[in-house]
C-alpha cells in the first residue's frame, strides 16, 4: 500500500463530498433540486457539459483507441459540432417555450401523454444501462490502486456520490462537475508530461515512430458501398455523420444533457454553454489520444508487453510511473470522472421518474415539500439500480466504445421521435410510437445481427422512425377517411 496516494485519493474523496453535500440548504424545491433554481451560470453549465459527456469512459478509454489505432476518433469529435448547431436551431427554441423540467414534456405537448411516458422510459433504460457500464469502469481503477476486484470499493465511491447528489441535487452536481473537471485535466496534463520524460528522442522521436506505424491519421475518407465500409467505426463518414447524430440525440433528446441546458437562465446562455463545451471536449479528446500515442511509442521502445485489456493500459501506467502524490492526484482525477458523471445520471433519473412518471400519475395532492422529500429517496433508489447493473457487466473489451454503442440503440428512436416532434404537424401519437417500436427493433438487429460500427447506429434507428412514423400516419389518415365515409 502506497500511503500517501491513497492519503490523497482519500482526501479528495472527502473534500468533493463535503463540496457537494454544502449545497443542501440551497434546495427548496423541485426546480432547486432538478434545474439549480435556474440561476447557474453559462460557463459552468458548459463544463458540467464537458463532464457529462466525458467521464471516466473518456478518461481511461481514449487513450487505448489511439493506442491500438490512431486519431480516427477525433473525425465523432468534428460531428459533435454539427449536432450543436442543430440542437440550438431545432431544439432549444421548443426548450423554452414555459417552463420545463425534462424533456420528455416536450413530447406530450405536441403527441400526447403516452409518448411522452415511451420517450421518458426509453431514457430510464438507456440511462441506467450506460451507466452501469460507466460504473463498472470504476473498477478497473480500483482494482489497480488496491490491487483487487473487490467492488466494496465501487459501492464507496457510489456511497459517497449518491451521499451528495442526494442532499445538493442538480446544484451540487454541477458545481462538482466544474472542479472534478479542471482535477481530472490537469491531472492529464501531469501525465502527459511525465510519459513524455520517459521517452528517449522526445517529440521528434515520438513523430517519427507514430508516422511510421500510421498512428498520425485523423481523416478516412475511403468511401466504397460495402460491408466493410459500415463496419468501420472512425471513417470520415461514419465519424462526422455519425457524431453528429449521436449528439443530437443525447444532447437534444436525453434527459441528462437537457437538463443541464434547461438549468440555464435563458436560451442564449444555453446555447453559449453547449459551444463552448464544444471547444473543451476537443481539446480533452485531443489531449488523451495523445497520451496513449506516446505510451504505444513508450512500450514499443521498451519491449514490454502492454496489458491485455486496453483500458487498463493509462490507469496502469499513472499507477506504476507516476511520482508518490502525483499518481494518487491522477487516479483521484479518474474517480473524479466517474462520480460527475454518476451524480448527474442520478439527478436525471430521479427527474425523469419524477417529473415524468410520477407526479403526472399521482391521484393524490402532495405538497412541494413532500415532493422533494421523496426525489431525494428515488436517487438512492436508481443508485442501487445502477450498482446492481455493474454488477453484471463482464468481458467488456472496450468500455468507451460499448458504452457509446448501448446507449446509440435507443438513441435512434428517441431522436427519431423528437425530429417528427419539431419537423412535422400531421404525425399522430400512435404512428410516432410505431416508428419509435421499429427504430428500436431495427436497432437491435442492426447490434447484434450485423457487423455494422456503433457509429452507424444513431442514423439508422432514426431514419427507420421518422419513414416508419410517416407511412403509418398516412395509412392512418385513409383509415379515417374510409371511416368518414362509413358513417356518412
Amino acid at each position: 500500500m502506497r500511503i500517501l496516494d491513497l492519503s490523497v485519493i482519500v482526501a479528495y474523496l472527502i473534500a468533493i463530498t463535503w463540496f457537494g453535500a454544502r449545497f443542501r440548504d440551497s434546495q427548496q424545491s423541485l426546480k432547486d433540486y432538478f434545474l439549480g433554481g435556474r440561476n447557474t451560470p453559462w460557463w459552468a453549465i458548459g463544463f458540467s457539459i464537458v463532464s457529462a459527456e466525458t467521464s471516466t469512459l473518456t478518461v481511461i478509454g481514449t487513450p487505448g483507441i489511439s493506442f491500438r489505432g490512431d486519431f480516427g476518433f477525433l473525425q465523432v469529435v468534428f460531428g459533435y459540432l454539427i449536432a450543436r448547431v442543430l440542437i440550438s436551431v431545432l431544439f432549444l427554441p421548443q426548450y423554452f417555450r414555459g417552463e420545463m423540467y425534462t424533456a420528455y414534456e416536450l413530447m406530450q405537448r405536441r403527441f400526447g401523454p403516452n409518448i411522452r411516458k415511451l420517450t421518458a422510459g426509453s431514457f430510464l433504460l438507456l440511462r441506467a444501462m450506460a451507466e452501469g457500464v460507466r460504473v463498472f469502469a470504476i473498477s478497473i481503477v480500483i482494482s489497480i490502486v488496491l490491487g483487487t476486484g473487490e467492488l466494496v470499493s465501487i459501492l464507496m465511491i457510489v456511497a459517497l456520490t449518491l451521499f451528495y447528489t442526494f442532499e445538493g441535487g442538480m446544484t451540487a452536481v454541477i458545481w462538482t462537475d466544474v472542479a472534478q473537471m479542471f482535477l481530472y485535466v490537469l491531472g492529464a496534463l501531469v501525465s502527459l508530461y511525465v510519459i513524455f520524460q520517459l521517452v528517449p528522442g522526445g517529440w521528434p522521436h515520438i513523430m517519427e515512430t507514430a508516422k511510421a506505424a500510421n498512428k498520425l491519421r485523423v481523416f478516412d475518407f475511403r468511401f466504397e458501398w460495402s460491408q466493410e465500409f459500415f463496419s468501420r467505426p472512425y471513417s470520415f463518414w461514419a465519424g462526422v455523420i455519425g457524431g453528429a447524430f449521436l449528439t443530437t440525440a443525447s444532447h437534444g433528446t436525453e434527459q441528462l444533457m437537457v437538463q443541464r441546458l434547461l438549468a440555464g437562465r435563458t436560451e442564449s446562455d444555453s446555447r453559449w454553454a453547449l459551444f463552448g463545451s464544444w471547444v473543451v471536449i476537443f481539446f480533452q479528446f485531443s489531449l488523451f489520444l495523445l497520451i496513449g500515442l506516446i505510451l504505444f511509442v513508450y512500450y514499443k521502445d521498451t519491449g514490454q508487453a502492454p496489458p491485455v485489456i486496453m483500458d487498463r493500459i493509462y490507469p496502469q501506467f499513472i499507477w506504476d510511473f507516476l511520482p508518490r502524490g502525483i499518481a494518487g492526484l491522477v487516479v483521484a482525477a479518474i474517480l473524479a470522472a466517474a462520480m460527475s458523471n454518476l451524480s448527474a445520471a442520478l439527478n436525471a433519473l430521479a427527474s425523469t421518474t419524477v417529473m415524468d412518471f410520477w407526479k403526472p400519475m399521482a391521484k393524490v395532492e402532495r405538497t412541494e415539500a413532500e415532493y422533494l422529500y421523496w426525489s431525494r429517496w428515488i436517487t438512492v433508489g436508481w443508485g442501487g439500480v445502477l450498482f446492481a447493473i455493474a454488477l453484471v457487466a463482464q468481458n467488456i473489451q472496450s468500455v468507451l466504445e460499448s458504452g457509446l454503442s448501448i446507449a446509440s440503440i435507443v438513441y435512434g428512436c428517441l431522436l427519431g421521435v423528437f425530429l417528427l416532434g419539431v419537423l412535422t404537424k400531421h404525425v399522430g401519437e400512435r404512428a410516432a410510437m410505431g416508428g419509435m417500436l421499429a427504430g428500436l427493433i431495427t436497432n437491435l438487429y442492426v447490434k447484434f445481427g450485423t457487423n455494422i460500427a456503433w457509429t452507424w447506429y444513431v442514423l439508422i434507428g432514426s431514419a427507420v422512425t421518422v419513414a416508419t412514423a410517416l407511412l403509418i400516419s398516412i395509412l392512418l389518415r385513409e383509415e379515417l377517411k374510409e371511416e368518414r365515409v362509413q358513417h356518412g
